[in-house]
């Protein structure tokens, strides 16, 4: 098999604060967008003078959806019904298809005669894509062998919501849903960003947060999110596609105590620390480097950190567009001395 060089390097260390990571921790990075290096390492270095960046993890499920056909709507909300007083029956089912596989909820949509049902589990240091999957098949079995008269359709239908844009995922999560926070002085944001709180804060508002709202975006205010994540999943060996619900990222910010309060809110972050693309060496070097091998709850560990690293990333970007002509500045030089 061939394989891509991408431009990897590691930056920071970060310092971060968190029931899984209490530590200065260097972070692997891999793209093509070269600039993003000094800018995260910018927002890494305020991280050490602030204290640290506190992250917290909010929820942690994968998620699947199959759909079947009834005959008609008033059976399809039967079945539902059904299905509502079933559950511990469909978590044994679950159970049976992996050591790791626990079912957390089920959420149910009906369109006509279609019943979408979409499972949620809990799937260890695996990503779990195909581990709810395989969940998903198992369960479709049981309610087909239940429900005779319900039709297949698919076993993915699309209420997961997998790769995609969506308002599902981010209210009821797919992944590990992440809080970062940091509070900067004003003194470190005028000598390291080059900037005020207040202007950040502003930037934020008319940027981040009416911009979107402008666009059209999907529960989404942030400047570049995608960066970030797209650069940490691929030096970790995620399935890069997973930017797409990812970057469904919430950029908050405020004055406190005359200080800037600094947060990401992140409800999508899929990684693993087992399973497809973990072999390749410089993945196994980068995950080992920051302590996500061997370590308990090393999943969870991973998203925090990769949280910790959008913020950096967020904040750095934040300061610069502050200053008219720095943001293209910066890559005609860093972008042009790299050729």
């Amino acid at each position: 098999m061939e394989t891509a060089t991408i431009p990897m390097r590691s930056v920071g260390p970060i310092k971060i604060n968190s029931a899984y990571v209490s530590d200065e921790v260097l972070v692997s990075l891999a793209t093509f967008e070269t600039p993003l290096f000094p800018s995260v390492n910018r927002g890494a270095k305020v991280s050490r003078e602030s204290g640290g960046i506190s992250a917290v993890l909010v929820d942690d499920r994968m998620a699947r959806s199959i759909v079947v056909e009834a005959r008609a709507a008033v059976r399809a909300v039967a079945v539902k019904e059904a299905l509502q007083g079933r559950h511990a029956e469909m978590a044994a089912v679950v159970e049976k298809t992996s050591r790791f596989a626990q079912l957390l909820d089920v959420h149910y949509q009906i369109v006509g005669c279609l019943l979408y049902i979409r499972f949620e589990c809990s799937t260890g240091d695996a990503a779990g894509h195909n581990m709810v999957t395989k969940a998903a098949d198992h369960l479709m079995q049981w309610l087909l062998g239940q429900y005779s008269d319900l039709k297949y359709i698919s076993i993915s239908g699309n209420f997961c919501t997998d790769k995609k844009v969506s308002a599902v995922n981010s209210i009821l999560g797919r992944g590990k849903n992440v809080i970062a926070e940091i509070v900067v002085s004003r003194d470190i944001c005028e000598r390291l960003l080059r900037t005020t709180p207040e202007k950040i804060v502003e930037l934020n508002i008319k940027k981040n947060l009416m911009g979107s709202i402008v666009a059209g975006s999907v529960r989404s205010a942030n400047a570049h999110v995608a960066n970030m994540l797209l650069a940490f999943y691929l030096a970790t060996g995620q399935d890069a596609a997973n930017i797409v619900e990812g970057s469904q990222a919430i950029v908050f910010a405020q004055i406190q105590n005359d200080d800037l309060y600094f947060s990401v809110t992140l409800p999508n972050i899929i990684v693993g620390t087992v399973g497809n693309g973990k072999e390749l060496e410089f993945v196994k070097h980068n995950l080992e480097m920051m302590h996500c091998l061997d370590a308990k709850d090393s999943a969870k560990r991973l998203a925090i950190i990769a949280a910790a690293t959008v913020l950096c990333g967020e904040l750095s970007l934040l300061a610069a567009q502050i200053h008219p002509g720095e943001l293209m500045r910066c890559h005609e030089v860093l972008e042009r001395k790299s050729k």
